[in-house]
């Protein structure tokens, strides 16, 4: 898969998302391609949401200040976190919890707001697809 892609840029998701709008493919973590998600688990959405850059959980939940990051737009998003096949959760960052790899702690690749329980999102160029 061609990772090239600029951060916010646009992209034909025709190969990832079916008819009925849901991922064709499994979610797969860049780094050590743990499975995320299942085919068929997660529905497309599209929502402005800041991600800090990649680095190891443990760099993310302290996080003070200005942070270096991206504004992503294509997500795959679930209303129940036991969709997921492997994802972990950092701590508290205000109001918001990262989404990251639950076995190499890479991330972030998703956000979830703990003001909404049933939201949670994995950034489409966070992940990989096959």
């Amino acid at each position: 898969m061609d990772n090239s892609q600029q951060p916010g840029e646009s992209t034909d998701r025709s190969d990832l998302v079916s008819e009925d709008g849901k991922n064709v493919k499994s979610v797969i973590c860049q780094c050590c391609e743990s499975k995320v998600l299942s085919p068929g688990s997660a529905v497309f959405a599209e929502k402005e949401l800041f991600l800090p850059s990649m680095r190891k959980k443990n760099g993310l939940s302290n996080a003070e200040g200005s942070v270096d990051g991206d504004t992503l737009t294509g997500h795959w998003f679930v209303d129940d976190m036991f969709t997921f096949e492997n994802v972990g959760f950092t701590n508290n960052v205000g109001s918001i919890k990262y989404l990251v790899c639950a076995d190499c702690e890479i991330g972030p690749i998703g956000w979830h707001c703990l003001d909404d329980k049933k939201s949670f999102f994995i950034a489409l160029e966070r992940v990989k697809h096959v």
